[in-house]
């Protein structure tokens, strides 16, 4: 069966969250106290609460601390990188004498911080979960002890060393040529629907788990070849990275399964509605579907196959 259209077009830029902005990581200095004592005195750190909350001003804006004001130093904190020359650190609040007026978490901040804020935060709150879920050597048991400026636990008992952990997930939109594959979970508000996503296993190619994840939920046959590499996006709920796909596929009728509560095809008109609905209000009301959040590249890999699918009709 021929393939079906498999073009590429230019898109327009589109701000997803977490991407723009990231710090100059100065992986040079993790390890280099002296460089980083230097810089402490001129340093900013955003300080998360032990459920991953930035401290927050009276506006729910970014409350940095001045490092000079609080009377520790670098070692005690995690060095998270430089901005025009400047570094930030990141702290855990229960290790400081400090309070805030407000506190925010990362989606809420993602939606009103300016970009690099959100991405600073992000990076943050995946290091703090990294931190919180692995304080034990999983080779014997012993206790890490956070080295290299808080990016490397070192264990005490068997001096193995252990990085910080990011768990691979494709996110793909999935054509017949025509219509878009989309799926909901129950557990979503009444209309939202987004695109499949999975995670990577463990001997898997980034297009073996497109056509495996697909089809685990849906039922429907991906062609492997025609798996397209569109963004991607770190995603710190807790600390995966976000690979984002179109591929091709064939018409098959969709079966929700395993996390879904339904699967079906979609035209381009129904998307495109689904795209200007607002987000943020999808009820049983309303008229159409609703897609994915503004802050997540589930919504950029659906414009992505719009923007194929209009190309296309109009050649």
């Amino acid at each position: 069966m021929p393939i079906p259209w498999a073009g590429k077009v230019t898109l327009t830029p589109f701000p997803f969250s977490f991407v723009d902005g990231a710090l100059d990581r100065a992986d040079h200095l993790r390890g280099d106290a002296d460089a980083l004592q230097a810089l402490w005195p001129q340093a900013q750190v955003i300080v998360l609460d032990t459920d991953g909350r930035a401290f927050a001003d009276a506006d729910r804006g970014l409350l940095a601390l001045d490092a000079a004001a609080l009377g520790n130093g670098p070692g005690t904190m995690t060095f998270l990188g430089l901005r025009e020359g400047q570094a930030w650190f990141f702290a855990d609040a229960s290790t400081l004498a400090a309070s805030a007026p407000d506190r925010i978490d990362l989606r809420r901040a993602a939606a009103q911080w300016p970009a690099w804020q959100a991405t600073l935060f992000a990076q943050a709150r995946a290091l703090q979960h990294w931190h919180q879920r692995h304080r034990h050597c999983s080779a014997c048991g012993g206790r890490l002890r956070f080295i290299r400026a808080g990016w490397l636990g070192r264990c005490e008992a068997c001096n193995s060393e252990h990085y910080p952990r990011t768990d691979q997930a494709v996110i793909v939109a999935v054509t017949d040529g025509e219509r878009l594959l989309l799926g909901r979970q129950a557990s979503w508000p009444p209309r939202r629907w987004s695109v499949v996503a999975g995670f990577v296993e463990p001997g898997e190619t980034l297009e073996q788990t497109v056509v495996r994840e697909v089809h685990e939920e849906t039922g429907v046959r991906v062609h492997a070849h025609t798996a397209r590499y569109v963004a991607s996006q770190p995603w710190p709920f807790p600390g995966s990275l976000m690979l984002g796909f179109i591929a091709n596929a064939e018409p098959d009728e969709p079966v929700a399964e395993e996390e879904l509560e339904a699967a079906r095809w979609f035209s381009a008109d129904e998307v495109r509605v689904g795209l200007a609905n607002d987000w943020a209000s999808a009820d049983a009301e309303g008229e159409g579907i609703v897609l994915s959040s503004p802050i997540s590249i589930a919504r950029h890999v659906i414009r992505a196959w719009l923007a194929e699918h209009d190309a296309r009709a109009a050649s």
